[in-house]
């Protein structure tokens, strides 16, 4: 049968110049398989001539142009209403069986020829019109992954014959001058790689226009994440005359999506081990690099690509190749790139990230973190959001530029910028800090997408600018939780590296370190020889530095916490602190505050929170007050820190440290005192259990996760919530024992404060528990608690 009539054609009978019979993609995969000695996972393509079969039979040619006639594709909301009553027209209608059958006979010949019954596969849609040399339809239509089954494919050749008509396609295919109904959509049905890593590779620099080297991006898991800017890949270059590597950057990584066994994807943590590796091997890279060279060679063009690298074999692949489109038109235009623009050092920078598009230009931000709120973006205004998406297009189209949280140099919203020509910044959050939560909204900016700088104001004239250090690092999303994930810290020298975590602030600043690093000297001593404003001084100093690191995120700082034995290793402490034999249950904590041989001391701290507060403005520090043994000690020390002008109000809260069953049990006369608790598990979990953790024989009893334990923590969540107080817990027990985490969720824990190395991972976690029990409550199926946590 002549091919243009055929309904169905393998990859081995197609050739690139067969767009027109079965798209860009498809075609491609049969160059690639018939002429270029590259390895490409075997399949086979339904034609044009079957998706027009498809839409003549059921007669959605009229029906399709009966609801297209007279969309305004710049109206936003419009498309949206239209585009989705044409892909419902077509999922409305079956398939002609004679189609059906001929899919499901060639699905499983395909196992046949492969030696699997019942094949994974991947179906990926291929218009008619993409991947030409001057125009890219890249990304409009969907892709499924792992499916298996001759139905499942059947339905999902319907699926990507829908995606013909995505809001993102139909809104390109009017910019570029298609007719929607001229183009017509193939679906090639490909051997499935099982990607233990996977990515995207050019054979120019698509920031520069440099093709003297191949640029590869790789990532573990499925390729989909790179594609989507979802986690920020590793970057190789390789020379491209010798397969050299000239340079590797490699990213921190801690979520991947990965295939399931029995089909379809999911979203799972990296583990610990691997989050820092290089997904590659050096060999793996210059096979890669072999690979585009061939390919580059056979089409005569810069070209783009993708590859998967299979966890059965370590056997690299590659999954499509389509020509570049954005510097063959320029370079051939314009030759050799022109120098790149130097900028000026003496200008204010807010953030910087991966120069993916460039330009220079300058305008007013618009900040967008909802979908929903795109019909909002006005024309020439500067796009500053999380991440784009293909159904993004329409208000990218109308941006002067685009500035992204997250993504690397071969993201959605890279591509889609460069083929817009418009200046792009990707993966700030990688360069230190996130565009969305630093630039604020309605500003004016300056952008430097050559060099990847966003400048605050607008500014005309470029000056020479010395190159700035460049940092690689992970750029990664974190849902928003309901709990409020909190970090502790110590030495304030580590606020401002730590300050980029995706954390709600410092839920536990250990004042303690800053007398051993800094001070050094017993408060009382100091007092003594007459130097108090000492500790007023590097006290507030030091708490200024979290503070201002963190601001406008909250600081809670505990007072003092030594005991007897700790402040006598300060200089002058040996004529101040009495020798205690079990210094743990001894003279610490709030019974010093307010003890007449004390009290000046504590004072001292008072005015050095006082002093941050109102002589640096950083209204963003609370306090905590530590091992308070008692309601009346509660009392004395609130009394004292209003007296020293601290007292509680809207924005200065006082905390209470609940480390002591009294504090549990005696909850609801402490909340007339303090804004909240912060449960320190540690302790807690020793004086509920009289056992020391740090004593060998007894040590196998102590255990956060005690049944006594989470009643008596459970007890407090409901005590304080009835006074409107709040509960935090700042033990590591979160993030050390995922049930412990979802147990504190499960009973309305406000927020959870950890150590800066986990803060991302109880994040994450949190996020996935909270999901699950609004899915539980939604569906009715959720677990049931076995254990009466009710004392």
């Amino acid at each position: 049968m002549e091919k243009e009539k055929a309904f169905l054609l393998w990859f081995d009978q197609l050739e690139r110049k067969d767009v027109a019979i079965a798209g860009g993609k498809s075609s491609s995969l049969g160059e690639l398989t018939s002429h270029v000695d590259v390895p490409v996972p075997y399949g086979f393509a339904t034609t044009a001539c079957a998706y027009r079969y498809f839409f003549e039979k059921t007669g959605l040619y009229e029906k399709i142009k009966a609801l297209i006639a007279g969309l305004d594709v710049d109206n936003s909301a419009q498309l949206r209403e239209v585009c989705a009553k044409v892909r419902q027209a077509i999922m409305d209608e079956e398939m002609p069986q004679d189609l059906q059958d001929l899919i499901a006979q060639a699905y499983k010949e395909l196992g046949e020829k492969v030696g699997q019954a019942d094949p994974f596969v991947a179906v990926r849609s291929s218009a008619t019109a993409e991947d030409l040399p001057d125009a890219s339809f890249a990304g409009q239509q969907d892709t499924y992954l792992n499916v298996k089954g001759a139905e499942t494919i059947v339905a999902k050749v319907k699926e990507c014959y829908a995606s013909c008509f995505t809001d993102r396609a139909v809104y390109y295919r009017e910019k570029q001058g298609f007719d929607h109904l001229d183009v017509a959509l193939s679906a090639a049905v490909q051997m499935m790689v099982f990607s233990k890593a996977a990515g995207v590779m050019f054979t120019v620099n698509v920031a520069t226009g440099d093709d003297k080297n191949i640029l590869i991006e790789g990532a573990w898991g499925l390729g989909e994440y790179v594609v989507q800017g979802t986690v920020t890949p590793d970057n190789y270059t390789v020379n491209k005359a010798t397969c050299e590597i000239v340079e590797k950057n490699v990213n921190a990584q801690d979520i991947k999506l990965i295939r399931k066994a029995d089909g379809d994807c999911e979203e799972v943590v990296v583990p610990l081990d691997e989050q820092n590796e290089q997904k590659l091997t050096d060999e793996q890279i210059k096979q890669l690099a072999e690979c585009a060279k061939k390919i580059e060679a056979h089409y005569g063009c810069y070209m783009d690509m993708e590859w998967g690298v299979d966890e059965r074999d370590n056997k690299v692949y590659i999954l499509q190749a389509r020509p570049e489109t954005v510097w063959s038109r320029r370079n051939k235009e314009n030759g050799a790139p022109k120098e790149e623009k130097k900028v000026t050092t003496d200008r204010k920078v807010i953030v910087k990230g991966l120069p993916a598009s460039p330009g220079n230009v300058a305008g007013r931000v618009h900040v967008i973190l909802n979908p929903s709120h795109i019909d909002e973006f006005k024309e020439g205004e500067i796009l500053v959001t999380e991440m784009t998406a293909p159904d993004w297009v329409p208000a990218m189209k109308k941006a002067k530029a685009i500035v992204t949280d997250s993504g690397g140099m071969t993201c959605h919203a890279s591509i889609v910028s460069r083929e817009l020509g418009i200046p792009c910044i990707v993966g700030t959050k990688s360069r230190g800090e996130a565009a969305t939560t630093t630039i604020p909204d309605g500003i004016d900016v300056t952008i430097d997408a050559t060099h990847g700088v966003v400048y605050e104001g607008i500014i005309e004239e470029p000056k020479a600018e010395q190159p700035a250090q460049q940092v690689v690092a992970a750029a990664e999303y974190f849902p928003p939780t309901g709990t409020k994930i909190y970090m502790n810290l110590g030495d304030p020298e580590l606020a401002e590296k730590y300050a980029a975590l995706p954390c709600d602030g410092i839920g536990l600043m250990r004042e303690e370190f800053i007398w051993t690093t800094y001070i050094h000297e017993h408060p009382l001593y100091l007092i003594k020889i007459g130097q108090p404003e000492k500790v007023v001084d590097q006290l507030a100093e030091g708490i200024r530095q979290v503070c201002q690191a963190m601001a406008p995120r909250p600081v809670t700082m505990r007072f003092s916490d030594f005991k007897s034995s700790e402040y006598r290793d300060l200089k002058g402490g040996d004529e101040f602190e009495p020798n205690e034999p079990s210094a743990l249950l001894g003279w610490r904590g709030a019974s010093r505050y307010y003890d007449p041989k004390y009290i000046e001391a504590f004072k001292l701290e008072c005015m050095a929170v006082r002093k941050v507060r109102e002589e640096f403005g950083l209204k963003n520090l609370n306090v905590m007050i530590p091992f308070c043994r008692n309601v009346e000690e509660c009392e004395k020390v609130t009394k004292i820190m209003a007296d020293c002008g601290l007292s509680r109000g809207k924005d200065f809260k006082v905390w209470l440290m609940a480390e002591i069953p009294s504090n549990i049990i005696l909850a609801d006369q402490f909340n007339k005192f303090v804004d909240g608790y912060s449960i320190g598990s540690n302790d807690l979990t020793m004086l509920v259990l009289g056992c020391d953790r740090d004593n060998d024989t007894v040590s196998h009893i102590y255990d956060e996760r005690n049944l006594a334990v989470r009643r008596a923590i459970r007890h407090l969540i409901e005590v304080a919530h009835k006074d409107g107080k709040t509960v935090s817990i700042c033990g590591q027990a979160p993030s050390v024992y995922p049930e412990f985490c979802e147990f504190l969720i499960k009973s309305g824990i406000d927020s959870m404060s950890v150590n800066p190395d986990t803060v991302k991972f109880t994040k994450k976690l949190a996020a996935q528990i909270e999901q699950r029990i609004m899915m539980d409550a939604l569906i009715g199926k959720g677990r049931q608690e076995v254990e009466d946590l009710n004392w």
